[in-house]
């Protein structure tokens, strides 16, 4: 590539005074657990109230909000959780770790969601759960979802470690009448380092998670009387005032990344043989945690040089993820009785996305237009150059 000056991202986390002031309230308060302070409490109002949901409980982290939310479901020895091949493998592990089969089906070759003609294929008798994954915050086809769960029997949870503050249809994620598990992981789009969280739409869930994330106890209990079996997935109070800050301005931050997301992928079109992921109109409020795009037939071992061109260059750029079933990770516990040959014959776009996929951080869309246009010029220069 010619020699050019690397754009100027906005660092990520960001913070201000806000983040500042949370810490030292939380410090002051004189108790650093949810059990004896506020902020906790505090934060799962507000992110309750942000998303439409009737509950929030805070937990420890993504992962952990996804193996929660799946238990209270009812999740464990003898069931199975259909998720989608082309995801982040916390997805399958979470219903793994309790016991259960995770099932991968494909996803759509557009979107990078599940596909939901594939989930329907897959439904036994031992589904529990189908668990679409809100692919870089674009939302599943949660009509379709939402029709087949009714039809089954089988309840969804959505995956929305991607989709802090998105829509579909103008409702929100908490008003989809399903549960729904959220990452903070240092990377996502408001975070703490860590953390999670679980919403749920009946308080009768929302009471048993509660005791499960908190080794069973209930909140007045002096007596160590515990109800059910469980762990301590407590949040603490310093995360939760720094994520009280970081939803003050998500939504702010949401519409940069939309307005920016629009010149880049007009952009990425111009590029010969790039392909940005698509979009469902019916998603109307994308908060876009990545900027994903495919070069379709570039392969994987040249897929990973791009990668390599893209970061020597100043842009923050990941290979896709790797098909849950081509890890070994997937195979240690709970694995269905299918080959990973078997697995991939079946899911043809993840084998094809998960070796040709380039998606890039979203503190690309944080910057301004001129580092948007500078960004496809390097993707453009990177591409040429192999």
């Amino acid at each position: 590539m010619n020699a050019r000056q690397a754009p100027i991202f906005p660092e990520w986390p960001q913070y201000d005074e806000n983040e500042r002031q949370g810490l030292i309230r939380a410090l002051e308060q004189g108790q650093w657990w949810r059990m004896g302070g506020s902020e906790v409490d505090s934060f799962e109002r507000e992110f309750a109230a942000h998303h439409g949901a009737a509950y929030a409980l805070a937990v420890t982290n993504g992962t952990h909000a996804l193996e929660l939310a799946l238990q209270c479901m009812g999740v464990g020895p003898g069931t199975e959780v259909i998720v989608p091949a082309f995801t982040f493998i916390s997805s399958s592990q979470a219903a793994q770790r309790l016991g259960a089969v995770a099932v991968p089906v494909d996803v759509d070759a557009e979107t990078y969601n599940i596909d939901v003609a594939e989930v329907a294929k897959a439904i036994t008798p031992r589904t529990k759960v189908i668990m679409p994954v809100h692919m870089a915050g674009l939302f599943a086809d949660m009509d379709a979802l939402a029709k087949l769960s009714a039809e089954s029997g089988v309840a969804v949870l959505q995956d929305a470690a991607h989709a802090h503050g998105a829509r579909w249809q103008g409702k929100r994620v908490g008003e989809l009448d399903t549960v729904a598990a959220f990452s903070f992981q240092n990377g996502k789009l408001m975070t703490a380092g860590e953390g999670g969280a679980v919403l749920f739409p009946d308080s009768d869930m929302y009471e048993t998670a509660f005791l499960r994330h908190s080794c069973g106890r209930p909140r007045t209990d002096r007596r160590y009387r515990h109800q059910i079996a469980g762990s301590n997935l407590r949040l603490n109070e310093f995360s939760a005032s720094v994520l009280r800050a970081q939803l003050r301005r998500l939504d702010a931050q949401t519409e940069v990344r939309d307005a920016r997301w629009a010149l880049l992928y007009r952009l990425l079109r111009e590029i010969t043989g790039v392909v940005p992921q698509g979009t469902d109109a019916r998603a109307d409020r994308n908060p876009h945690y990545m900027a994903m795009f495919r070069v379709p037939g570039i392969g994987e071992e040249n897929r990973n040089a791009l990668v390599d061109r893209l970061v020597a260059a100043g842009v923050p750029a990941f290979a896709g993820f790797r098909a849950i079933y081509r890890t070994d990770a997937f195979w240690e516990l709970s694995a269905p009785e299918e080959s990973p040959e078997a697995i991939a014959k079946r899911c043809p776009n993840t084998e094809a996305i998960s070796q040709n996929c380039v998606w890039l951080h979203h503190r690309v869309l944080l910057a301004g237009e001129q580092e948007i246009h500078t960004t496809a010029d390097i993707i453009a220069e990177a591409l040429a150059a192999r």
